[in-house]
């Protein structure tokens, strides 16, 4: 039988994604194009004290749960996340997702109709673009420097578009790890308010920080946009965020975080798509950081440490020859640098030198809707160990130099 699919599936189906996730389950291959954190560093035996710990609770460990998520969970969240990052809420106010990626689904699925304009930060997430793709949006690009977007652009923007929300991630976003300025997010959210357009705030990365700053510092300093809002109960930001990047992504268990009114609706959309996520998840999560001897800020901070000593050894690898006349800036966090290759090189096009080699990167078509991030590479320095960065880094300046050779 022939299969006709929707063409807004084009760009999901012919995705390079699905060529790289085939290659890399094998035992040769080095992938730095994933979103992917470092394996060794899972709390693994806590998780597996706390996993016997939830099931010998009984049974019910196996049973369907609370469609907004597990309340202790919950409850943990609005106190000990809200007390670290500055942010008032209540439980009713918090929704469990399968991840970050869910929430994103949930939130563009309740508010979007076919063509409805969507500004995103400009580059951004592959995810969020295959959402609203999916959802038949209209994806307009908003371009930023190493602050933020630039307001004056996001303004004109919302003048000619008027869109339904905005997309962004102010603390160490994916691709480029820009790190907002608090001006900047000042900004944004008065324009947001102004405008009446709801501002989906992505913080997945926002933990990974390399500065050396004490929590309480950083978020003085650098504070969610959900939490600027909430100092005057606007309502006109959803805050999304996640523990896959930071315990395990296997337990697939994140968050949304805003007005009450549009949580409930979320949460309607989420029993049809399914039902709820996994209680016994949520439950082990919860063991871990509650009644465990792990401790979250010790183990964020030896995240930090550790992503910051890759990232010093990727940006020494970028000065050998092979990378001469590539571009980027450092970033102050999360796990992703992003760079611009000489010109004259399609990041596409090298792809499929550097596959054959047992190597992958992310090429930048996929965090933008046109061809002007063809030039650019997403590479992930949080996965793979020292002899992994090393080699993968290598293999790929061998073939940007074989490009090079016969341009």
């Amino acid at each position: 039988m022939k299969y006709f699919f929707a063409s807004r599936t084009n760009r999901l189906l012919s995705s390079p994604l699905r060529d790289i996730r085939e290659m890399s389950g094998r035992d040769y291959f080095i992938s730095l194009a994933e979103e992917l954190p470092a394996e060794e560093l899972f709390p693994f035996k806590l998780l597996e004290e706390a996993a016997v710990s939830v099931f010998s609770s009984g049974p019910s460990a196996l049973q369907y749960g609370e469609p907004a998520g597990y309340t202790p969970l919950r409850e943990w969240l609005n106190k000990d996340w809200n007390a670290r990052k500055g942010i008032r809420t209540v439980p009713e106010q918090i929704l469990l997702t399968t991840g970050t990626q869910q929430a994103i689904d949930l939130v563009m699925r309740l508010l979007l109709e076919p063509g409805d304009s969507v500004l995103v930060e400009h580059p951004t997430s592959p995810g969020c673009l295959e959402v609203l793709e999916m959802q038949g949006a209209k994806i307009v690009p908003v371009m930023g420097d190493r602050d933020g977007i630039l307001p004056d652009l996001l303004e004109q923007h919302m003048q000619q578009v008027r869109p339904k929300l905005l997309f962004a991630a102010p603390s160490f976003s994916n691709p480029t790890g820009a790190l907002w300025s608090m001006e900047r997010r000042e900004a944004v959210l008065e324009l947001c308010s102004r405008y009446g357009v709801l501002l989906v705030e992505d913080d997945s990365y926002g933990e990974l920080h390399f500065d050396g700053l004490e929590p309480a510092e950083f978020y003085r300093k650098y504070p969610s946009l959900f939490a600027l809002d909430t100092a005057d109960q606007g309502g006109h930001v959803l805050y999304i965020g996640s523990f896959s990047k930071t315990v395990a992504p296997a337990l697939r268990t994140g968050w949304a975080a805003g007005h009450p009114a549009l949580i409930q609706a979320m949460a309607s959309v989420k029993r049809i798509a399914d039902g709820q996520s996994s209680p016994m998840n949520q439950r082990l999560l919860y063991q871990l950081l509650a009644h465990s001897p792990f401790r979250w800020s010790d183990h964020l901070s030896m995240l930090n440490r550790e992503y910051k000593t890759r990232l010093k050894l990727m940006l020494e690898l970028l000065k050998r020859p092979g990378w001469k006349g590539c571009q980027y800036n450092i970033p102050e966090g999360g796990m992703y640098l992003w760079v611009q290759l000489p010109e004259g090189l399609d990041s596409g096009a090298l792809l499929k030198a550097a596959l054959p080699k047992g190597v992958s990167f992310l090429p930048g078509s996929l965090c933008s809707t046109g061809v002007q991030d063809q030039r650019y590479i997403r590479l992930n320095f949080s996965h793979p160990g020292r002899d992994e960065l090393l080699l993968g880094m290598n293999l790929i300046s061998e073939a940007i130099s074989e490009f090079t050779a016969r341009s």
